[in-house]
């Protein structure tokens, strides 16, 4: 005898023994019970979910006969009468069977409906079930319509579908609808411990589970799949030869590497992404396990009271419980984001592994700064704290500059620079009045008299360079965000250089003057308005602190140019030396100084100083972290800067391009004008 496979051999006979679809069988057994039938059902749903199953029950229970021959319509077919047993063989002459799929023209739909004229032979009812309905061709669709509508009193309808918005509306209204819901991962795990406890068939609980989520709502999969496990393991289910045939990951793997991402660990997940490449496992299904252990830690955390009804039989529960204490509920909902855009991303790249490792840096590319998913470092992320003023700097009178833009408090003056800053804010103040704020105020007394300033200027508006307007006071610009800003074109205004600072001489028109951001930040700073804005950028994305030249600075600059036109560094460690400040020379021994410590790696330490000794500058570095205020890259940036300025004065002063904007009212587009 052939063997039987276990989707076909389990198939449900009767309402009570379908699982995962109560909302239909209630329906259809009150349906029956009370005589209450319709004339067509359409049953919708994904496959493997019984569609199929539903009609053929359904079928039996209006042609059942009873064990005694006198029964009638039922929910409770007997399964043992000839029209029980001849339905689920398939030979019932009163139950048809159509395949849309293969026959989807309208001369098969006329040929079934010609049968409709005559009564049935042996059972109570014809029944016509026409299954993947939505392959029928336009012209068969209309061919059945009428009928459908009216049908004789002894026919009924039938129709399954997967794809329920293929089918014309004309033919969903006359038909009673029911949508099968896929499978829930819980339910076909407890129908495959029933069907392998029928089967003498020994699984353990963790190889059902996985055989349970590979199904995807679907019992027929579900059941295929334990038939491939089960010859697979030659008679037996364990979960490593289950994940084995199926390809999946281990879960300990993506415990692992969501772990290092907690805890900003990137060596560890480096390592567990070439550990999945040796073994061969798929990295797309890395990032699918990853998102299902993420949507459980995220319940986790929203309904922390879930986690006592964590099941304990799930060996996975307890790991996932203690993953939802450890990564903060932002960045998992972050993490579980870039996985499932990162699954999209894997077939883009030449080498899936390298793109699953880089979709899984990704987290910490963008990780806070101080979080490593303790309290104390989401509450450094979530609270705003002010600086604390310098000791210098506390004694020095500061003047709020008004400006157009919304304002915010800036760290405050070096002691060097603050005897600068009151000269250089005076003349701006009486541009545009404003309440003069005392020495020792705060930064809330600043902002509010700011604020007042700026109400009692309805009318103040950004004046184009291209159009002169000398009613409006130019707004004196004094902060990192703002040091590519440019003041009208009708006044050229002289910058203070570091010079002007050594000699301790102001300008007489430094009250018009547009002050070097590299010289002196205020105590006030404008917030750059949304919109493109030229601004060197640093490693963190944010804008370079203003540049302090020092004697040391030069030399390293120097150095540092010399060593890259030469091509002695590169990478990583071209970015170390452009990103650090000498902060002192003794000897053979230079100390460095950068801002980042991710950039501040032993191997590029190395060959930084590997570089600098065969240059014969120095044999031993030492590199600290800390603030930087002179270093090649501000260097560079402020030397674009002022190229940047000098290409559009170049541009704006030129007689053709006047000549353009005022006889044909032409502008030059912001972000256009590149320096040569």
């Amino acid at each position: 005898m052939s063997y039987l496979v276990l989707a076909r051999k389990y198939r449900p006979k009767t309402f009570s023994e379908m699982v995962g679809q109560e909302h239909v069988v209630q329906a259809l057994s009150n349906a029956l019970t009370q005589q209450r039938l319709h004339h067509a059902y359409l049953f919708t749903g994904t496959r493997g979910v019984g569609k199929t199953t539903v009609s053929r029950i359904l079928a039996k229970s209006l042609n059942c006969q009873g064990p005694d021959g006198q029964g009638g319509i039922t929910a409770t077919p007997c399964g043992v009468c000839p029209a029980c047993t001849d339905i689920d063989s398939g030979r019932f002459p009163d139950y048809t069977e159509l395949d849309a799929a293969s026959n989807r023209g309208v001369d098969e739909v006329q040929g079934l409906l010609e049968q409709a004229v005559y009564k049935p032979v042996q059972g109570r009812f014809k029944v016509f079930m026409i299954d993947e309905v939505h392959m029928l061709t336009n012209t068969a669709f209309n061919a059945m319509l009428k009928t459908l509508e009216e049908p004789p009193e002894y026919l009924k309808f039938v129709l399954a579908t997967t794809d329920p918005q293929k089918v014309p509306v004309t033919v969903l209204s006359r038909c009673l609808q029911f949508n099968l819901r896929p499978m829930a991962p819980e339910t076909v795990l407890d129908h495959l411990t029933r069907v392998l406890a029928a089967e003498n068939v020994p699984a353990e609980s963790q190889a059902l589970r996985l055989l349970a989520r590979a199904a995807r709502g679907s019992m027929r999969d579900a059941l295929s799949l334990t038939d491939q496990a089960i010859a697979f393991g030659s008679g037996q289910l364990q979960e490593a030869g289950v994940r084995q045939m199926l390809g999946s990951v281990d879960r300990s793997h993506v415990f692992r590497l969501i772990d290092a991402l907690a805890q900003g660990d990137g060596k560890t997940v480096v390592e567990t992404a070439d550990t999945l490449r040796i073994h061969g496992l798929s990295a797309a299904s890395t990032l699918e396990d990853m998102s299902a252990v993420l949507q459980r830690m995220a319940v986790l955390q929203a309904v922390p009271q879930m986690t006592a009804a964590v099941d304990a039989s799930d060996p996975e529960a307890a790991e996932i419980a203690r993953l939802a204490v450890a990564l903060p509920p932002d960045e998992t909902q972050l993490l579980y984001s870039i996985c499932l855009h990162g699954r999209a991303e894997l077939g883009l790249a030449p080498d899936e592994y390298a793109a699953l490792t880089m979709v899984l840096l990704r987290l910490l590319a963008f990780k806070p700064v101080g979080a490593q998913g303790s309290a104390a470092g989401m509450a450094e992320k979530k609270t705003l704290t002010r600086p604390e003023p310098a000791a210098g700097a506390a004694a020095a009178p500061t003047a709020p500059v008004v400006s157009p833009s919304p304002i915010r408090v800036s760290p405050p003056v070096a002691p060097a620079l603050a005897a600068v800053a009151p000269a250089a804010a005076e003349p701006a103040a009486e541009a545009v009045p404003a309440p003069a704020a005392p020495a020792q105020a705060s930064p809330d007394d600043v902002n509010r008299a700011v604020v007042q300033a700026q109400r009692s200027q309805p009318d103040a508006r950004e004046t184009p360079p291209w159009e002169p307007d000398d009613a409006a006071p130019a707004p004196a610009l004094s902060t990192p965000s703002a040091q590519t800003a440019r003041p009208p074109a009708s006044v050229r205004l002289p910058v203070l250089t570091p010079e002007d600072l050594k000699k301790k001489t102001v300008p007489a028109s430094v009250g018009q003057a547009l002050i070097a951001p590299e010289t002196v930040a205020l105590a006030v700073r404008t917030v750059p308005e949304p919109g493109p804005r030229l601004q060197p950028q640093g490693l963190t994305g944010q804008a370079l602190a203003p540049l302090v030249p020092t004697p040391e600075g030069d030399v390293w600059h120097a150095t540092v140019q010399q060593l890259i036109a030469q091509e002695a560094i590169t990478a990583l460690v071209r970015e170390l030396a452009l990103q650090s400040q000498l902060v002192a020379r003794e000897q053979d021994h230079w100390l460095l100084r950068v801002e980042r410590e991710s950039i501040n790696q032993p191997q590029a330490r190395e060959r930084l100083r590997a570089a600098l000794e065969a240059a014969g500058h120095t044999r031993q570095i030492i590199v600290e972290v800390g603030a930087v205020t002179d270093s090649p890259a501000r260097r560079n940036a402020q030397a674009a800067a002022q190229r940047q300025r000098v290409a559009e004065e170049i541009v704006q002063g030129d007689p053709y391009v006047q000549q353009l904007m005022r006889d044909f009212g032409a502008k030059i587009v912001p972000g256009s004008i590149k320096p040569a």
